[in-house]
């Protein structure tokens, strides 16, 4: 195993759109969705609409048909891949949810690249519709930080764990790429040997700038599924050079295997992927 920890977000850096908005958009649920928005948190309000569109008849095929439709660009897939193929260990932090997530991963068959996804909860209830769940319970404690963090998720927290679950013995290097303000509390816990790859013109991006000297961690902005393929392999490289570790990079024509897609019940938080 290479010693470079790759921690992706998922909406907008690596599928291009907002995948809550591409399903209530997709199926024809976006006037009541901005009609109870002011009224609840995010994370109720998904968990709701996917209740209303069961009771119109909406299945979690047409949801997961929904999702394969989702924007991601052939050279985020290649980067991804090319990552795994170099020995980087890939994760996902991310405000979406489960179910959504590993979707769309199957379709593209890029699910087995990550060793694990940390995301909101969830699950196929006893009436066959999609239930979604904070992957913090902020109605029971808040999670306590400072940042611009979603009440129910601090990536911050989540970057802390990964951080100390690393092995002394092997000295890593995390990269980490996000657009949004959850993504800039994760910016903070870099360190001095890390990677921040912040898109550009987007909320964290804005957070970063006007302020980088609070990061420890290098930055390299990207704005395109172009600039994200060449950026990320170009930091790779040069961590597997620093580890003296640098196996020959691996031509963008090669052929993956794919991923089959397979029937799913629950949907944990965080979901350690088999291999």
């Amino acid at each position: 195993m290479a010693g470079v920890v790759v921690i992706f977000d998922f909406d907008k850096t690596i599928v291009d759109c907002d995948t809550d908005n591409w399903v209530v958009d997709g199926l024809g649920a976006t006037a009541l969705f901005e009609e109870l928005l002011p009224t609840m948190p995010w994370n109720s309000l998904m968990d709701r609409m996917m209740s209303e569109l069961h009771s119109q008849g909406r299945t979690m095929e047409d949801i997961a048909d929904c999702l394969r439709t989702a924007p991601l660009h052939p050279q985020i897939i290649s980067g991804i891949k090319t990552a795994h193929a170099l020995g980087c260990e890939l994760r996902i932090v991310s405000d979406a949810n489960h179910f959504f997530i590993e979707t769309i991963l199957r379709h593209h068959g890029l699910f087995e690249c990550f060793s694990e996804i940390n995301t909101n909860k969830s699950f196929i209830d006893e009436e066959g519709k999609l239930r979604i769940q904070p992957y913090h319970d902020f109605n029971f404690a808040s999670h306590g930080c400072c940042n611009p963090c979603p009440p129910n998720m601090c990536k911050g927290v989540i970057i802390k764990r990964i951080q100390d679950s690393m092995s002394s013995e092997e000295e890593k290097r995390i990269i980490y790429l996000g657009d949004g303000k959850g993504d800039y509390c994760s910016s903070l816990k870099l360190g001095e040997r890390d990677f921040m790859m912040p898109r550009k013109n987007y909320p964290v991006w804005e957070l970063i700038t006007s302020s980088p000297l609070l990061l420890k961690a290098e930055i390299h902005e990207w704005s395109d599924a172009e600039e994200f393929e060449e950026v990320l392999l170009k930091l790779i490289n040069i961590a597997l050079s620093a580890n003296k570790k640098t196996p020959e990079l691996l031509s963008m024509d090669r052929k993956f295997p794919t991923v089959s897609r397979l029937p799913h019940k629950t949907f944990p938080q965080v979901l350690q992927v088999p291999h």
